[in-house]
């Protein structure tokens, strides 16, 4: 008579499993590290839900009584993040040229097209608008540049990685017959990347959008300015409408860029 032995099953091995408890005792170290080297008011900490809930007992109901200058507001957000992006498109296709390394010209080049791409996208929309509110004043103006200035770096990555991925096979045909080079990259490079260049760009439209919400924060135009008001005079029902009209602009910003995604690719 024969018996079955039953094999017990793990899914890790005893040395695994040694190593997996091992990072976790390390991740729980750095965690508690950290922790004690900042500067934490615990007090504060185990007080905020309380004062969250007060906070928003002061925010109910909202008050619509400013809403004209709201709405105003938020139309200029609106420009700001549309006109800031058809600024960098124009200036990021050159960049995303000479950052792709099969239409650089020269090594030279592409490390200045990789040197813009880094540096834009290095540096935060809000540090961007508090360098131009000191160059051009608070205003539109210098929300338009900042949101633009970061946009650069994401549209010129993005267009210079599709532009390496294009197949070669139409280029060097054109190249064959005699082409120049202005006709190869109409004919051969422009069609194949059109699909990610609409995509992209409508993809920055609404990442812009957002991000012009909060540049009145610093002076930089839109309703970030209405907002910034409220906060500092304590008008927590208009902060509360604020924050209502903001949502609705993101959400319809994003009903917006995912229509157009779909009937455009």
């Amino acid at each position: 008579m024969t018996t079955d032995r039953a094999q017990d099953w793990a899914r890790f091995t005893p040395a695994e499993r040694l190593r997996r408890y091992l990072v976790m005792l390390a991740a729980t170290v750095v965690v508690v590290w950290a922790l004690s080297s900042i500067d934490v008011i615990w007090e504060w900490v185990w007080d905020a839900p309380i004062q969250l809930a007060d906070l928003f007992a002061r925010m109910v109901p909202p008050d619509p009584t400013n809403l004209p200058s709201i709405l105003e507001a938020t139309w200029q957000t609106i420009n700001i993040a549309t006109i800031a992006t058809m600024l960098a498109i124009l200036l990021s296709l050159p960049v995303a040229y000479i950052s792709a390394q099969n239409t650089t010209p020269n090594r030279a080049c592409l490390w200045i097209g990789r040197f813009i791409l880094v540096s834009s996208r290095s540096v935060n929309t809000i540090i961007w608008a508090l360098l131009f509110v000191a160059i051009f004043g608070p205003g539109i103006i210098a929300g338009i540049i900042a949101i633009m200035f970061r946009s650069i770096g994401f549209l010129g990555k993005l267009l210079g990685e599709a532009i390496e991925e294009i197949d070669h096979a139409p280029i060097e045909a054109l190249e064959a017959c005699g082409a120049s080079r202005f006709k190869t990259v109409i004919y051969g490079i422009v069609p194949q990347v059109m699909p990610a260049f609409f995509a992209v760009s409508i993809l920055r439209w609404d990442i812009n959008l957002r991000e012009s919400t909060v540049l009145g924060l610093v002076g930089a135009g839109g309703i970030g300015i209405i907002l910034q008001g409220a906060i500092d005079t304590f008008q927590w029902q208009e902060v509360s409408m604020v924050l209502i009209t903001i949502l609705a602009l993101v959400i319809s910003g994003e009903v917006i860029s995912s229509t157009l995604r779909k009937k455009l690719l």
